[in-house]
């Protein structure tokens, strides 16, 4: 995987059908952390809980059909978390279950009625044992492979009676939990959710509109920009070739172009949660054309690109040039020295897409993750500060 939403809302809740939806509040500006860290980095005393509306403590799994942790060290931290919010009342403290490397066992667990059952009682004794406030389900994806994942035609189908379901039995637990799902930035993935039945049971969608690029590509490009990029945009250039020779109509990707697409299947605005990468993605062996932009690439760089690393070490230092896509809305790094090219968020890219998620009157921003942020003037200060003077 990879997934914060900035705006305090109250939520409520009405009954649709058999499901309870919580209806978000009238005003935009949730901010949602994804937070992922290993325990000799963990200090929950450090986070800046003032300036986000909820956390999301990364990951639990689906194993032996429940919901549990993969590994014990992660039983501790969430309890030391979940003491820290006692200073922040304000702040909603909520667990992920799955990510890339963790949905093997959805769709297994899914298929059947007894398995959802076992599945839900598991996680409202988790709900329960840990005083957390809500669940994001990040299975990737339903109806496709993701990290060589177990997957069925019938996932569709499932993970609608899955939320519906976790909906269900989190109304008995608590009115105001939260439950929320990850999503991929691009449309095929929804050809396997049926968002209109499973947006009834939710409180929010969070958009992952990063990793929009692989370093698995053969070219350069924006893995997590704001701005709608059209093919004519590339038109002459190695990607612009290699985008049309796929015969994929929806490429090139961007959170405008996924949040459209969302917004014309009939999603209620308030419950579309954008999202920011604090890390980067990097390829090498880039020529300088367009300074690196949309070019061929040898392979992935494996130097270090999360964005505290990018900020401090490679942001116009040490041979690397910070450049501005006023189309795409997003930053690029290029090293004409080394032929490394780095598509990333930086603090402006972050200002627009919480100041878009403003302008259209969406749930929020959310970003994945919280641990690579910068320990001062970083990306959270930059979404909250755009928060702030759009609230006023």
């Amino acid at each position: 995987m990879r997934k914060i939403v900035i705006l305090s809302v109250v939520l409520t809740s009405i009954v649709v059908f058999s499901c309870h939806r919580r209806k978000p509040d009238e005003k935009n500006g949730q901010v949602m952390a994804y937070y992922y860290t290993g325990w000799n980095n963990f200090k929950p005393e450090t986070l800046p809980f003032d300036k986000l509306t909820h956390i999301i403590f990364s990951f639990t799994e689906v194993i032996d059909g429940e919901m549990k942790f993969p590994e014990d060290t992660l039983d501790i931290m969430l309890k030391r978390l979940v003491q820290e919010r006692e200073k922040h009342p304000g702040l909603k403290v909520m667990v992920a279950c799955g990510g890339w490397a963790g949905s093997k066992g959805f769709s297994d667990m899914a298929k059947t009625g007894e398995g959802r059952k076992k599945f839900v009682e598991s996680v409202l004794k988790f709900i329960k044992e840990y005083d957390i406030d809500g669940l994001d389900i990040d299975w990737e994806y339903p109806g496709l492979p993701g990290d060589d994942n177990p997957y069925l035609p019938e996932d569709k189908q499932n993970f609608t009676s899955l939320m519906c379901e976790l909906r269900q039995g989190m109304n008995t637990v608590g009115d105001n939990l939260v439950l929320s799902f990850a999503a991929a930035g691009w449309e095929r993935a929804f050809e396997f959710i049926e968002l209109d039945r499973v947006m009834q049971c939710v409180n929010y969608i969070n958009i992952m509109s990063y990793d929009l690029a692989g370093t698995g590509d053969p070219y350069t490009s924006h893995h997590t920009n704001l701005g709608l990029v059209k093919m004519e945009d590339l038109g002459g250039t190695p990607a612009g070739d290699s985008m049309i020779s796929s015969g994929d109509p929806t490429l090139p990707f961007s959170t405008e172009k996924i949040v459209t697409y969302l917004l014309n299947r009939g999603v209620n605005p308030l419950q579309i949660i954008v999202g920011a990468s604090f890390s980067g993605r990097a390829w090498q062996g880039v020529p300088p054309q367009n300074n690196g932009l949309y070019q061929t690439a040898r392979e992935r760089w494996r130097g270090r690109a999360g964005y505290s690393n990018i900020r401090e070490s490679l942001e116009d230092r040490n041979g690397f040039v910070r450049h501005w896509d006023p189309v795409a809305k997003a930053p690029y790094l290029y090293n004409a020295a080394d032929s490394v090219f780095i598509t990333y968020d930086d603090t402006m890219s972050v200002r627009l897409k919480t100041k878009y998620a403003f302008d259209n009157g969406l749930g929020g921003i959310m970003f994945w993750q919280l641990g690579s942020d910068t320990p001062e003037d970083g990306l959270v200060d930059a979404i909250f500060a755009e928060k702030m003077r759009n609230r006023k």
